[in-house]
């Protein structure tokens, strides 16, 4: 398709000219002197080969063709207005990928996500779920979420709080099992998370000695424990902060509070030639801030 377009300064003068039907609103708005509106009005009659407005002093009339051909393009550069902004929008917008421990992301993160989407627009979250992948840290990946104790070389870490163990069940399992005191641990069905050592640091916590600290079922990653001890499998032990979503949905209650404190914790780390991005810099502000208010 060849077909000749228009002068396009002077269809733009055409556009705010008819929307006001005064040359000289129509001049304040573009910067313009007024004679530089009339003068882009008749270079574009002269191409058109007919006349767009009546002359009235000051005021504007459209002639026939003047308003059939505004009531015509007003839609079409209303359309090149809205992709512009579309590409001016994507070409600002900063991508973030994170890297985060999968429970940690589905249980804290994610359901925390839409504040700082909310406070920081222009910037789009890409998530990875993966509990360490120190190699892509600068590459593929801006920041991280480790747990650890905080020891990791050559990488920034930032301590986002030491979290209590807490233990954890269901209200119906704790209605048929009840649980107010640490001796009515004894002969439940406990649920590991990785291996039995919370567990028995926990019993041994509570001095208790009548509870088999390696008993019970192992699952892989804490949301595992979780969904079981939400489907009255048992007595799960966790993080609080990886806990924290489902205790404040009411899926699990703590029977009884504890003092134990998990000594390893949540980090958001990045590689040192990351500490001046905006983007990090604004996720590491958010997260501390929202961790210190929630956990």
């Amino acid at each position: 398709m060849n077909k000749k377009l228009p002068p396009l300064n002077a269809l733009k003068a055409f556009d705010v000219a008819a929307r006001h039907l005064n040359f000289t609103k129509a001049a304040e708005d573009l910067f313009v002197t007024q004679a530089a509106v009339s003068h882009q009005i008749k270079l574009l009659e002269e191409f058109l080969g007919v006349k767009l407005f009546h002359r009235r002093n000051r005021l504007l009339a459209f002639t026939e063709f003047g308003s059939q051909y505004y009531e015509e393009i007003r839609p079409l550069l209303e359309q090149i207005a809205l992709v512009t902004d579309k590409i001016r929008l994507q070409n600002h917008r900063q991508i973030l990928s994170i890297s985060v421990p999968q429970t940690f992301g589905m249980h804290w993160l994610v359901p925390r996500l839409n504040d700082f989407h909310q406070k920081y627009p222009d910037i789009e979250v890409r998530l990875k779920g993966v509990d360490q992948d120190e190699g892509q840290l600068g590459k593929e990946i801006d920041v991280a979420i480790y747990y650890g104790l905080g020891n990791w070389q050559n990488l920034e870490a930032i301590p986002l709080g030491q979290a209590r163990i807490v233990i954890l069940a269901s209200q119906a399992y704790l209605a048929e099992n009840p649980i107010a005191r640490p001796e009515d641990l004894e002969g439940k069905h406990l649920l590991h998370v990785g291996s039995h050592n919370k567990w028995k640091k926990m019993v041994q916590h509570l001095n208790l000695t009548n509870v088999d600290a390696e008993s019970g079922s192992t699952f892989s990653h804490t949301f595992m424990a979780l969904q079981a001890a939400m489907h009255q499998q048992g007595v799960a032990i966790a993080n609080q902060i990886l806990a924290q979503h489902e205790i404040e949905k009411g899926t699990v209650i703590e029977p009884f509070p504890t003092e134990l404190y998990d000594e390893k914790a949540f980090y958001v780390v990045y590689p040192p030639q990351m500490a001046n991005t905006e983007k990090v810099q604004h996720f590491i502000q958010w997260i501390t801030q929202t961790m210190a208010e929630c956990c």
